[in-house]
This record gives structure tokens, C-alpha cells and sequence, in this order.
């Protein structure tokens, strides 16, 4: 087994919602149609509100295998989300790579934030000196105005 096997799933996680579906979509698309079922016999609404959560949530256009639902998404051009950066892989090299390639990346994106920063007070210097020169020539200007007033 390796260190990315997805095959179990904690049902324990959440609240009493998040476990309900996550058993059911453990037990398959039986227990979905079962449950429909169940609904409209019980409750008719009730059998609807379960059709429209299976058809809203796509839970019949995933893949079943042992039972067990798979849970993988795709998010954009990222694909699944549960990669996680600190697991080894158990390959030395690619581990020193992938660590050397986090700590360039961490260090680029602080030196893009601070270069950010320089610009933003940069913009902000040429701003509050553009306004303190607009202010100072209405200034000359009312001085001159009231000059000639008093002339």
C-alpha cells in the first residue's frame, strides 16, 4: 500500500450530516435508491427532497469500487486537493528537490510581497507629493487672487 492510497475513509468526521452521507455513499447507489425509495413510500416529499440532493450532488455520476465511494473532484486544472507537501515519498532525491523547490518558492514569494510593498509606498510618496504640489499652487494662487482683491 502506498503512502497515497485513498482506500479508507474516516466515517467519524463532521456532524451527524457528514456521516450519514459519507455511510451511505459507503454502502453504494443501493442505499441512495433504497433511501429514495423509503422516502416516497414514508413521506412523499420527503422522497423528493432525497432525489433532488442525489441529483444535485451527482452522487449516481461517481465511480463506485468496494463499496466505497470516490471522493475526488476536480478542481480546475489542479485536480485533487488532498496532496500533502510534507509527506516524504521515500525517494531521497526527489524529497531534497521538493523541499529545495518549497524553500525557492517561499523565499520568491516573500521577495514579489516586499517588492509589492516598495511599490505601494512608492505610489503612495507620488501621490501624496502630487497632492501637496496641487496644494501648494491653489494656495499661491488664492494669495494672488486676494492680493489683487486688496489692490
Amino acid at each position: 500500500m502506498s503512502a497515497y492510497s485513498t482506500n479508507s475513509m474516516p466515517v467519524a468526521v463532521g456532524n451527524w450530516f457528514t456521516r450519514a452521507v459519507n455511510w451511505m455513499d459507503g454502502n453504494g447507489p443501493g442505499a441512495w435508491i433504497a433511501l429514495m425509495v423509503a422516502g416516497f413510500i414514508f413521506a412523499g416529499p420527503l422522497g423528493l427532497v432525497i432525489l433532488a440532493f442525489i441529483l444535485f450532488t451527482g452522487r449516481f455520476g461517481r465511480r463506485w469500487r468496494t463499496g466505497q465511494a470516490v471522493h475526488k473532484r476536480s478542481f480546475g486544472c489542479c485536480g485533487n486537493t488532498n496532496v500533502h507537501v510534507s509527506r516524504s515519498t521515500g525517494n531521497a532525491a526527489f524529497d531534497a528537490y521538493k523541499a529545495d523547490t518549497l524553500d525557492r518558492l517561499q523565499r520568491e514569494q516573500q521577495e514579489f510581497e516586499e517588492f509589492l510593498g516598495r511599490l505601494r509606498e512608492a505610489r503612495d510618496k507620488a501621490e501624496f507629493d502630487q497632492y501637496m504640489e496641487e496644494r501648494a499652487k491653489e494656495a499661491a494662487q488664492s494669495e494672488d487672487t486676494s492680493e489683487d482683491a486688496k489692490a
